[in-house]
């Protein structure tokens, strides 16, 4: 990723008074100050409260298990090869219970050989939802079965979301931060 971050934080002192409101109302929900990407969403502050709105949902109360919503967040960074996002949720990922052989396969671009039953539900909706912009009938019927319409909906939702956001990074060039002990995503193979 190039060092040229286009879309820094914003000092303080020179927000906006709607900025000074959305930081506000940021920090006041999710208990932390404005960072990574709604520190590039803070130039459009109805952007950022809305987005983060949604992340509050997509990350923390979807019908899946952590573990399985932050499979699907991974997938998506590795899609995107977002190094923020990546940053991020490897290590929550970790903590919620993936295996670290199912984040490495991810990291480095390809299908982990062995999961358990939901993981390759999930990894194989994602995967295919991402790559070819679509979700075949086998795949469809077996995440439906496992997790019913509200998880499909939400599956769509996490892959889509952190979509948005890896696109905002990615536009940005949102660098990691310089002390993180997260190895680097591999550049993705073509």
């Amino acid at each position: 990723m190039p060092d040229s971050d286009r879309l820094p934080p914003i000092p303080k002192d020179r927000w906006t008074d709607a900025q000074k409101r959305a930081a506000a109302e940021f920090a006041e929900s999710r208990k932390q100050e404005v960072f990574g990407p709604f520190a590039v969403m803070l130039r459009s502050p109805e952007v950022m409260l809305r987005a983060s709105a949604m992340g509050e949902y997509m990350r923390y109360r979807t019908v899946l298990p952590a573990r399985l919503n932050e499979l699907i967040i991974l997938i998506t960074a590795r899609h995107w090869t977002q190094h923020f996002e990546w940053h991020v949720h490897q290590p929550a990922a970790l903590q919620a219970g993936l295996d670290a052989d199912i984040v490495n396969a991810v990291a480095e671009g390809r299908r982990p050989a062995a999961m358990p039953e939901h993981e390759a539900i999930v990894y194989d909706f994602a995967d295919e939802l991402l790559r070819s912009q679509n979700v075949s009938d086998p795949v469809y019927a077996r995440a439906v079965a496992a997790f019913g319409e509200q998880g499909i909906i939400d599956m769509v939702g996490v892959a889509g979301y952190y979509s948005f956001l890896s696109m905002m990074m990615n536009t940005a060039r949102t660098p990691v931060p310089a002390d993180s002990l997260v190895p680097a995503l591999p550049l993705r193979r073509t």
